[in-house]
């Protein structure tokens, strides 16, 4: 940070016995303004060293030795490679936490900069190239900054703040355990209790500027599912000698898209099934004993998630039987709705359009991608919103999508990020005082 904006900061501090909305607002926007190069600079080496779930170690250690630059005590080694520490302000106040994820991809970039990741890693025993193509880098790097802005103006917070740097958003390695599910389960809310948690998601699908966010549902639950199917492997030539598990599988696929159309109440909330895989058979003219489907089912509304979830038990068991085969069916990995909390919205909004500018706010609507910040929000009230990436200039139709080769996201779309988790957590501190 220059010396001369530290002193600008410091005779505001000193000439402002009590940190009101105007002046904290003025102190962020000057001290976020001058950590913006440093944490553009954060975020091209969390690029280059992007790494996968779980596996996060060169990312955690650089994170703690930032924190503690700064005279923060990080906790590491949470939820295996997760990041947490803590700053109590000089007022009492509200515990508040900020998270960002920290994990990339099993994607190869193919984005022409400098910076671009050419780390690798083991994906399902794979050997394979590792990119953040999902924007982490750019949140890892927008939380230090909130973190080093925080620190300069400790003694006027009213209130704590607790900053989580979170592994494994993405789903942890096969047969672990890993990301907020594992954070909650090991206390991170806890020690102290946190009031309230905010966080944010760089998106290649919004202007640099922009902020987009909801009340209620704003990203849908994620219920991973396998379908096993047995039948009796027979000759191709005489099908009628066996029990075919491919016939049983496609009219199982035809009758769970009818779970969407005619069982959910579509006015009301989306719901998507998809089977993404289906694994049987090794010859044109085999009918083979055994294949597995997997799938996900995503909905914006917990009833309709319990009803999907129910209809697709039945078709699986019904025209398993109808076939003469077997079959099972289990969910794996899933996420809750990720929900804002309405109160906390309403509470909050204001703090979105003074930062932001009333303009650039969008009250956006729901999407069918998942989060598993949702834990979080499951256990205390919490808030989640989108921070435009597309560089000005830049038509969005040809932005490239999260988690593919080309997904880019600009320098510029972060300074607004830092302000905003800054402003909402003074605010927050100011309006919920204990």
């Amino acid at each position: 940070m220059h010396n001369y904006t530290l002193l600008l900061v410091w005779l505001t501090l000193m000439l402002t016995p009590k940190l009101g909305y105007a002046q904290h607002e003025q102190i962020v926007d000057s001290l976020a303004n001058s950590v913006e190069t440093e944490v553009i600079e954060l975020r091209h080496w969390f690029h280059q060293n992007a790494e996968l779930s779980n596996r996060e170690f060169k990312t955690a250690a650089r994170i703690a030795e930032e924190l503690e630059k700064i005279g923060l005590t990080p906790q590491t080694g949470i939820a295996h490679t997760g990041v947490v520490a803590v700053l109590i302000g000089g007022k009492p106040g509200p515990v508040v936490a900020l998270r960002a994820d920290i994990d990339g991809l099993p994607v190869n970039e193919r984005c022409n900069i400098p910076w671009a990741s050419k780390m690798m890693g083991t994906y399902n025993g794979q050997n394979v190239p590792v990119m953040h193509a999902c924007g982490h880098d750019t949140h890892i790097a927008i939380l230090l900054g909130v973190a080093k802005i925080m620190t300069e103006i400790r003694d006027e917070i009213p209130g704590t703040i607790k900053f989580i740097f979170q592994p494994a958003e993405e789903g942890s390695p096969m047969g672990e355990e890993g990301g907020a599910e594992l954070m909650v389960k090991e206390g991170v809310l806890k020690n102290p209790n946190v009031d309230a948690i905010f966080g944010l998601h760089i998106s290649s699908g919004n202007p640099v500027g922009k902020i987009s966010t909801r009340s209620g549902a704003i990203m849908a639950s994620a219920d991973s599912f396998r379908i096993d199917i047995s039948g009796s492997q027979t000759h191709g030539s005489t099908p009628w000698t066996g029990i075919d598990p491919i016939i049983t599988a496609a009219q199982m696929i035809n009758s769970m898209q009818t779970i969407v159309s005619r069982n959910m109440e579509l006015t009301k909330a989306a719901t998507v099934i998809t089977i993404g895989s289906i694994h049987g058979g090794v010859r044109s003219n085999i009918i083979p004993e055994k294949l597995y489907m997997l799938g996900t089912l995503r909905s914006l509304d917990k009833d309709m998630r319990e009803l999907a979830m129910k209809r697709l038990g039945e078709i699986v068991e019904a025209i398993a039987a109808a076939n003469g085969a077997t079959a099972t069916l289990e969910f794996d990995v899933s996420y809750p709705i990720t929900y804002n909390d309405p109160e906390l919205f309403e509470q909050m909004l204001p703090t979105f359009e003074k930062t932001a500018g009333s303009d650039n706010v969008i009250i956006g609507p729901a999407i069918t991608g998942a989060e598993d910040f949702s834990f979080f929000q499951e256990q205390v009230p919490g808030l989640y919103f989108f921070l435009g990436g597309v560089a000005a200039g830049t038509q969005i139709s040809e932005s490239a999508p999260h988690h593919t080769p080309y997904f880019f996201v600009d320098d510029s779309g972060m300074l607004l990020g830092i302000k905003t988790m800054s402003n909402l957590t003074l605010d927050y501190m100011k309006t919920s005082g204990k």
